[in-house]
């Protein structure tokens, strides 16, 4: 089993699908390391030799990745809502930050849609 970064790759797949499990690597960036490390691509998880590993994870320390990255994301996010910025207000409100509608859709941020009462028709 590969463990790269305390995140367990799945073992049956591709090593450059394999290391997108791991927090801000993507296919992009799985290639990258699998060219700088000398691995190939195409080889699954499985059948990697402990010296190939040992190379992935001198590739993957090279990166802000897994808590280091969380972290650094959480202080951004913090720092909009300490200075008050069009982002930092949309994050404290809990509404989508980057522009997009919210009239329709937006649940995802929003949660679920609240109950309005109806007012009772005034009959004549």
């Amino acid at each position: 089993m590969a463990r790269i970064k305390n995140i367990e790759l799945p073992s049956q797949k591709h090593i450059c699908i394999g290391l997108t499990a791991i927090y801000g690597i993507g296919r992009s960036l799985a290639n990258t390391i699998c060219d700088d490390a000398g691995v190939e691509r195409t080889k699954k998880v499985r059948d990697l030799s402990e010296e190939e590993i040992a190379k992935l994870r001198q590739e993957v320390d090279k990166y802000v990745v897994e808590g280091d990255l969380r972290r650094e994301v959480q202080l951004n996010i913090k720092e909009k809502m300490e200075i008050n910025s069009y982002q930092g207000t949309r994050h404290k409100k809990g509404l989508p930050v980057r522009g997009q509608r919210t009239s329709r859709n937006a649940r995802t941020r929003k949660g679920r849609g609240k109950v309005v009462a109806n007012k009772k028709k005034v009959g004549k």
